[in-house]
């Protein structure tokens, strides 16, 4: 941790950079040994990343790719993949102003869903939020993140409410357009319906919980040991792309299931 938080204080005197959390698994406490340690750069533009490649080239002893802002896609934004001292450190870039403005969004009970590369379901942008609410921060030399992230600590209300209704419309739905495609035999379609409508279930189960959850892995596992999921959540999700088959019958048999589990969540929710 102290040459994680040597390398943040470089990082937090380069222009542009106003600080620096651990993010991912590490910050949480839930990471194996090989996971990766994951910076988040919080910064507003102009960032130099110039003076980034040549810090990084320092630390790894040679020539790193380290991206523009938005170079990784919408979302994710920009950054490195880095090893030092046989450890892969990656610099992920966020906007903080954007991060501010998301968690203002997120304070009057609005959210979006953007595409982005590596991310199946999409991502929600409270992600933004979430991450520095469950992040450690590092490098902070003027306290902008230390105070956002005592605020982003409390779980905002209308936004619990707004992802538990999105989710109790949008999954049931979901699941009725797709049995046209399972009385088809189309499995890919009704595979995509159900890995949407289980990650609304994720999402609401989570804000039910008012526990920030920031992307798709491990979230059902998660969702399934949180108060108010149904008895055995994650294995039966699980379940229900392990039996989906290719049949209309195989088809039609997984997403009663699927209706199952969607209205025992939907009923706790409701309460």
């Amino acid at each position: 941790m102290d040459r994680l938080r040597e390398i943040a204080d470089r990082l937090a005197q380069i222009n542009g950079v106003v600080g620096v959390c651990l993010g991912g698994s590490r910050a949480r406490g839930a990471h194996s040994p090989d996971s990766d340690y994951d910076l988040g750069l919080y910064y507003r533009p102009p960032l130099d990343t110039a003076a980034l490649r040549v810090l990084a080239a320092q630390l790894t002893g040679g020539p790193v790719q380290v991206t523009e802002p938005g170079g990784w896609g919408p979302w994710v934004d920009g950054g490195g993949w880095l090893t030092i001292e046989g450890h892969r450190v990656d610099w992920i870039y966020r906007d903080l102003n954007r991060v501010h403005r998301v968690w203002q969004q997120c304070r009057a009970g609005q959210f979006e869903i953007g595409t982005q590369p590596g991310h199946p379901l999409g991502v929600y942008s409270h992600a933004y939020a979430g991450e520095v609410a469950l992040g450690r921060v590092l490098a902070d030399p003027s306290g902008e993140l230390q105070a956002l992230q005592g605020q982003t600590r409390l779980y905002p209300e209308p936004l619990r409410e707004a992802l538990i209704g999105n989710a109790t419309w949008e999954a049931p739905f979901i699941l009725a357009g797709a049995r046209k495609g399972a009385a088809r035999g189309d499995a890919f379609y009704v595979a995509g319906c159900l890995f949407r409508a289980v990650g609304l279930l994720v999402h609401a189960l989570h804000a039910h919980a008012r526990c920030w959850t920031l992307n798709e892995k491990g979230a059902v596992q998660t969702a399934g040991e949180l108060a108010g999921a149904p008895a055995d959540f994650a294995g039966r999700a699980h379940e229900l792309f392990s039996a989906l088959g290719t049949t209309p019958e195989t088809l039609a048999a997984a997403l009663d299931d699927a209706g199952g589990l969607v209205a025992e969540v939907c009923d706790e929710l409701a309460r």
